[in-house]
């Protein structure tokens, strides 16, 4: 049996095959990761031309087998980050796939000028031996949570102190551009090996605020005086899954609980409307967001390790 490597198709009926399998390749690797034919269809289309943005499918007799996620990193100050995410079906594992997509992947970036590769590799041994056999060298760690909504308990909702309102995203539904300013702030200090830097509200709006993903309904943001102070950006799947995008607080108003407040109201939100599992991610050295994440009764379900490499 032969394993081939390509780019998703542009045809409608072959694409929304590709998608398919990758999301479910995707859903496979990482349960914690939200994915679905539509995201991924629409990440591949709002990308922006600067990234360089390219999906890849490992196929073995037409099965879709592994995917890759590959691109630069377009919105960092430091020019020639690119990134490679592989991920192969457990149960499809020693085919080849994974040397496969990472070789083309690479050869991408090179082409694009990328001179470093970042990859997120699973913190299972046979997958950390096969980036140190590559070249890459370990660097952080995340962790994905895991929390029942259907059976767990969350913290009862509490009265927001003066000044604070608690609202949904969707009062921002014509106008994000305040809540862009804040998560462009929070982005901004969020631990990583490659800095962001939100300067794009277009580009913002149309790859974060219209993701089909987001449910701007369950996403909360916490104001102070009526700005907004601190959020909980909600991500759904249709399927009772749901996950924080991201949750941070303004520099001004740090340590007050307000990304506390904002993520309780979200999660109360999300099961209300039916969501039964909640995940979230965490760099492992994110201490203030895993205590967080602990006080809510999430639980570790997977980690991952970041690794590095130049191209040369």
């Amino acid at each position: 049996m032969t394993v081939i490597v390509r780019a998703l198709r542009a045809d409608a009926a072959t694409a929304t095959a590709d998608d398919a399998g990758f999301a479910a390749v995707r859903r496979a690797c990482v349960p914690a990761m939200l994915a679905t034919p539509e995201s991924v269809a629409f990440d591949r289309a709002q990308a922006h031309p600067d990234a360089h943005y390219r999906q890849l499918i490992a196929e073995e007799d037409g099965e879709v087998i592994g995917t890759a996620q590959v691109g630069v990193a377009y919105d960092s100050p430091d020019p020639g980050q690119g990134f490679a995410n592989v991920y192969v079906h457990p149960e499809r594992l020693g085919a080849g796939a994974g040397t496969l997509l990472l070789r083309t992947a690479e050869e991408h970036l090179a082409g694009a000028g990328a001179t470093t590769v970042y990859s997120w590799v699973l913190d299972e041994p046979a997958n950390l031996a096969f980036a140190a056999r590559r070249g890459y060298r370990a660097s952080r760690r995340a962790h994905f949570l895991r929390l029942d909504l259907a059976h767990g308990t969350l913290p009862p909702r509490r009265e927001p102190p003066a000044g604070v309102e608690l609202v949904s995203g969707s009062v921002y539904a014509d106008d994000a551009r305040p809540f862009f300013m804040l998560d462009a702030e929070t982005v901004a200090d969020e631990p990583s090996d490659v800095a962001a830097e939100f300067t794009d509200y277009e580009q913002w709006l149309a790859e974060t605020w219209h993701h089909p993903l987001v449910s701007q309904e369950l996403t909360t943001v916490a104001l102070v005086d009526g700005r907004p102070a601190a959020f909980s950006l909600a991500r759904t799947d249709g399927a009772g899954r749901y996950a924080s995008g991201m949750t941070g607080t303004a520099r001004d108003h740090r340590g007050r609980g307000l990304a506390k407040l904002a993520k309780n109201d979200s999660l109360h939100r999300a099961r209300a409307a039916g969501c039964t599992e909640a995940f979230t991610g965490n760099d492992a050295g994110n201490e203030p967001m895993l205590a967080i994440n602990d006080w809510f009764g999430y639980e570790v379900c997977g980690t991952e390790v970041r690794h590095v490499r130049e191209l040369g």
